[in-house]
């Protein structure tokens, strides 16, 4: 067994999860999540996007995709606040709030594909 892609998505992770503390020290709570996972939707769009038009190597795919991105977007979190809300009676809230997230990724991982074919 190669050991290199483990290696690379563990590197990735390390980068991605420091990140996503850093970023959660400067953007409390839900502003945090909503950051990350929508910035992290756009790294892997263009991750994937230049992986399929051969810009990007595998393992820029495990270290940048599968390692950093993996580690950085958390959906764990996004679940626990839309839980949260909605146990607090904000439902609306709860509603809105995984909304501007789904979006905000669904549209992110559009921008980082499109910029991708810019580059």
């Amino acid at each position: 067994m190669n050991p290199q892609p483990a290696l690379l998505v563990g590197v990735g992770g390390m980068l991605g999860a420091v990140s996503r503390y850093l970023v959660g020290e400067r953007l409390r709570g839900s502003r945090g999540t909503l950051v990350v996972n929508v910035v992290g939707s756009v790294f892997l769009g263009a991750i994937v996007a230049g992986q399929l038009s051969g810009a990007f190597s595998e393992s820029a795919a495990l270290l940048f995709g599968t390692g950093f991105c993996g580690a950085f977007t958390t959906f764990s979190s996004f679940a626990v606040e839309v839980a949260n809300r909605s146990a607090d009676g904000r439902e609306v809230a709860a509603g809105r709030y995984a909304v501007v997230n789904l979006v905000g990724a669904l549209v992110g991982v559009a921008l980082g594909t499109l910029l991708v074919g810019l580059v």
